[in-house]
């Protein structure tokens, strides 16, 4: 089954952050596994006010059209590098 629009993904890391690449290719692998076309953007965080913006919650943060993917993480207000 094909998706019939693409879906935004943004993975928002720090730098230097072990897991991004291979949180992209999960991304990636799992969208190819269901037949959803995504793009997949990664986004940098390098300051707090970005991180508040953003709801940077930790290093690798994954948002589908700019929901987190973690439920439970939609209601945190805690964001930056900590």
């Amino acid at each position: 089954m094909k998706s019939l629009s693409m879906l935004d993904v943004h993975v928002l890391y720090t730098e230097g952050c072990a897991n991004t690449d291979r949180t992209v290719q999960q991304v990636q692998d799992v969208a190819r596994g269901l037949g959803i076309a995504v793009r997949v953007h990664r986004v940098l965080v390098t300051r707090q006010d970005q991180a508040n913006e953003l709801r940077f919650l930790g290093s690798p943060t994954v948002q589908i059209n700019g929901q987190d993917i973690d439920p439970a993480a939609r209601s945190a207000s805690g964001f930056g590098f900590t």
